[in-house]
Order: C-alpha cells, then structure tokens, then sequence
C-alpha cells in the first residue's frame, strides 16, 4: 500500500496564505492616514481641470523638447525658456505640486514592495535592510534577468 501525496495548494489560490497576507497588507495600505492623504491629492488633481490640462501641456511639451535633443536638434534659448516658465508655474499650483509629490511618493512605496517581495522571492528569506541595500532588490542589480 503506497502513501498518496496530498496535492500542494498553489501560492497564488484566492485561499493561500500568501495571499490572506496580501490582502492584509493591501488592507493596511488602505487605511494608513498618509496614504489616504496622498490618494486624496490625486483625486483633487484629477477633479481640477485647469491644473491637469496645465500638467499634461507642460509634459508634452517636454516630450517634444525631448525629442527634438535626442533627434539631434538643437534647443533655441527661447524655447527652453518658455519651457522652464511654464514648468515653474505648473510647480507653483498648489494642487499640480502636491499630485507631483504624491505620485512619487506612491511610486516610491510601490518599489518599495516590490523590493522586497522581489528579494524574498530570490532569496528565499524576509531581506534586511542590508539585504536590499547590498543587492538593490530585484532589478537593481539583484540578478533576477529583468
């Protein structure tokens, strides 16, 4: 009579642990007081139509600049200029400044994470500090092939 293995419950099944924990963490991201206040200088941003028409004219016009360099064209004074007054202005509205802060903030957090679930994926052990420091998480330099 032969033992039967019991199959394994995949990592990713919506009833696994690490995904019980996940939706733990995500329910903490939920609720911690400063992410709710970045998400609401987002929401603000998005709900204010000058300041995001404001945003999405000065990013593009940065894009053609951009372009234009790196087709090996060079930048008029007066074009760089006008470029840097209305990147100016756009960083003296207050709520374009504050979605500016707040998207790298969660950007920041994002990578963060990723880090490491990144390293302990790699690793096979929770990274300390000096983990992530030495091999900069996955991507930055930790040998995952991305």
């Amino acid at each position: 009579m032969s033992a039967v293995a019991e199959p394994i419950q995949s990592l990713v099944a919506e009833d696994s642990a690490v995904i019980s924990k996940t939706k733990e963490l995500c329910a903490e991201i939920a609720k911690d007081p400063t992410f709710l206040k970045l998400q609401a200088d987002v929401e603000r941003f998005l709900s204010d139509d000058a300041a995001r028409l404001q945003y999405q004219s000065v990013h593009e016009r940065g894009e053609e600049l951009h372009h234009k360099q790196h087709a090996g064209i060079e930048l008029g004074a007066s074009e760089i200029r006008e470029f840097e007054a209305a990147r100016d202005s756009l960083f003296e509205n207050e709520i374009a400044r504050d979605f500016l802060a707040a998207q790298k903030e969660l950007e920041g957090l994002q990578k963060q994470i990723g880090k490491y679930i990144g390293s302990t994926i790699e690793n096979g052990k929770v990274p300390s500090a000096e983990d992530l420091a030495e091999s900069g998480g996955c991507c930055g330099g930790g040998g995952c092939g991305c």
